[in-house]
């Protein structure tokens, strides 16, 4: 295997001195791993800007509340690297939780206000605590030029560039579009907790979401009856159980009225135990 696997902070502190030495830049692509074709599309965008790409494999414990699925969350690592070598991914970091979270660990990084009370935010408490922690450490330690996110977790991406300009960290936040199946399922890891039946099911998703954007471009602009036309269809679905629809100002997250600005309609949805995101951006 030609990719450079490396578990700890020290090996990656190591390897960095390297690259440097070569002048090289560097690209983040955190990950947790379970990886599928939406990351290796934030692999390929990070090795067309860096001259050598970093993944992580990291299941964060931090960031799953209680009742969430961080002991039952996929852990394939092997055949992550098969696919990170796919895509001439030069190293993997894949550390365990002590390693990242030592004995005496008392540090968190929090962003408060109306990023974060909202949406995935609202529904599981602690969770960008967890996300916002662990990606500025991995920053830290990677010493990344840029880091490379997915818009599928478009509040995520908010947060990240919100803490990045707050503590005037030296990187660059890089947004990749959502990558979907062929039927138009937003890809995730989680996904493959879904039945057949569930996963069909969930095609409903994006479908209203799209049903949404052209009852806009068609000259609907009430936020409420967005919101209600896109719940009452994804609620058209039997095996669907809706945690949240949601439509705010893009990437601002502020409570609007009516469309006249860029905005971020939101879902949130569990098919079974699976709970699922997904979105869209319109307006402007």
């Amino acid at each position: 295997m030609n990719i450079k696997i490396l578990r700890t902070i020290a090996d990656v502190k190591n390897y960095i001195q390297i690259i440097r030495r070569q002048g090289k830049t560097i690209g983040l692509v955190p990950t947790m791993g379970a990886l599928h074709e939406g990351h290796l599309a934030l692999m390929h965008a990070a090795k067309q800007k860096c001259d050598i790409v970093i993944a992580s494999i990291f299941v964060n414990p931090i960031q799953f509340g209680t009742n969430e699925d961080f002991t039952t969350y996929p852990r394939v690592f092997e055949s992550d690297c098969v696919k990170l070598e796919s895509e001439r991914v030069d190293a993997v970091f894949h550390p365990e939780p002590l390693e990242m979270y030592p004995q005496g660990f008392n540090t968190y990084i929090m962003v408060d206000g109306s990023k974060t009370d909202k949406l995935c935010g609202a529904s599981r408490p602690g969770h960008f605590r967890g996300v916002a922690t662990v990606v500025t450490k991995l920053i830290h330690i990677t010493e990344a030029d840029q880091v490379f996110f997915g818009q599928k977790d478009a509040q995520q991406v908010v947060v990240i560039k919100q803490f990045v300009q707050d503590l005037n960290m030296n990187v660059v936040i890089q947004v990749v579009p959502i990558v979907r199946d062929k039927d138009g399922l937003a890809l995730s890891s989680r996904n493959t907790y879904l039945s057949e039946t569930e996963k069909k099911a969930a095609y409903i998703l994006s479908v209203s979401l799209k049903k949404a954007k052209r009852n806009y471009l068609a000259g609907e602009t009430n936020v409420e009856a967005l919101k209600k036309l896109t719940a009452d269809s994804i609620m058209s679905e039997p095996l669907a159980k809706l945690d949240y629809v949601e439509l705010y100002s893009f990437p601002a997250l502020e409570k609007i009225e009516m469309v006249d600005q860029m905005v971020l309609l939101a879902v949130a949805v569990k098919f079974g135990q699976t709970r699922l995101i997904d979105n869209i951006v319109f307006g402007g």
